[in-house]
């Protein structure tokens, strides 16, 4: 576990909301990898917190899925197997069927338009050679070499494009069910991206979605989002089983 300079630390503000925070954006970035033991001699003194709020903000990441406890009783970022991994598509599966066929039925033309725009964006990612993968995908936009594409602006675009497709069909607790899918999904990739950057194939499969989309064809739509996450279930499971070894 290699941490950088500490984030900084608002004591007007809530202690344990912003160690929860802080510990949440460095395992979802990948500053702290799967695997990695969170020790909280090194994590208070990282964060310049004492232990209090620091063993809430890891009893939270626990609950979350996020940290998983070892044979020792110690805690580690959680690593995430080709049956975890199976499982989470499954979940998505069925919930983002449901996505698209809300969408289909409530996007408005400014929800298509931004849906438009993540494929836009992939298209024109796709002709810039790739840089290596370091660190995991965020929300945000992640800063890469000019010239190149990191795998983390891909799976900035395909986080954006499903969150959109979700928002899209107007369904809040639908929204909320994915956002949490959505976390242990940037475990996954960390993972996955790590080994092999081409594990994420999104230019075609997005552009097929979201004409489905925006000519309202549901039946349409759920056969592509279908295709699109069984494609992708099959090579995230073929890249963990081939660096994982069997339980």
């Amino acid at each position: 576990m290699i941490l950088s300079s500490s984030p900084t630390i608002r004591r007007g503000k809530s202690l344990y909301e912003q160690v929860y925070q802080a510990l949440r954006s460095a395992i979802l970035t990948g500053q702290l990898a799967p695997g990695d033991r969170l020790v909280e001699t090194q994590l208070a003194e990282w964060l310049q917190v004492s232990r209090t709020p620091l063993r809430e903000a890891l009893r939270q990441l626990q609950q979350e899925g996020l940290a998983t406890a070892d044979v020792s009783g110690g805690l580690r970022v959680t690593t995430i197997t080709a049956a975890d991994a199976a499982e989470l598509y499954d979940c998505r599966l069925a919930l983002e069927c449901l996505a698209v066929a809300g969408a289909c039925a409530n996007a408005t033309p400014e929800h298509l338009k931004r849906i438009e725009a993540c494929v836009l964006q992939a298209d024109a990612l796709e002709a810039q050679p790739q840089e290596p993968c370091t660190v995991a995908p965020s929300p945000s936009p992640s800063p890469s070499t000019p010239g190149q594409i990191s795998p983390q602006q891909l799976l900035d675009v395909d986080y954006q494009f499903h969150h959109l497709i979700a928002e899209s069909s107007g369904n809040r607790r639908l929204i909320s069910l994915l956002d949490g899918l959505f976390d242990a999904m940037a475990l996954l990739r960390i993972q996955t991206l790590k080994q092999n950057p081409d594990v994420l194939d999104i230019r075609l499969e997005h552009r097929q979605i979201y004409q489905a989309i925006a000519t309202r064809n549901s039946e349409v739509a759920i056969t592509a989002i279908k295709g699109h996450l069984s494609a992708s279930k099959a090579r995230v499971i073929q890249e963990i089983e081939a660096y994982q070894p069997p339980i």
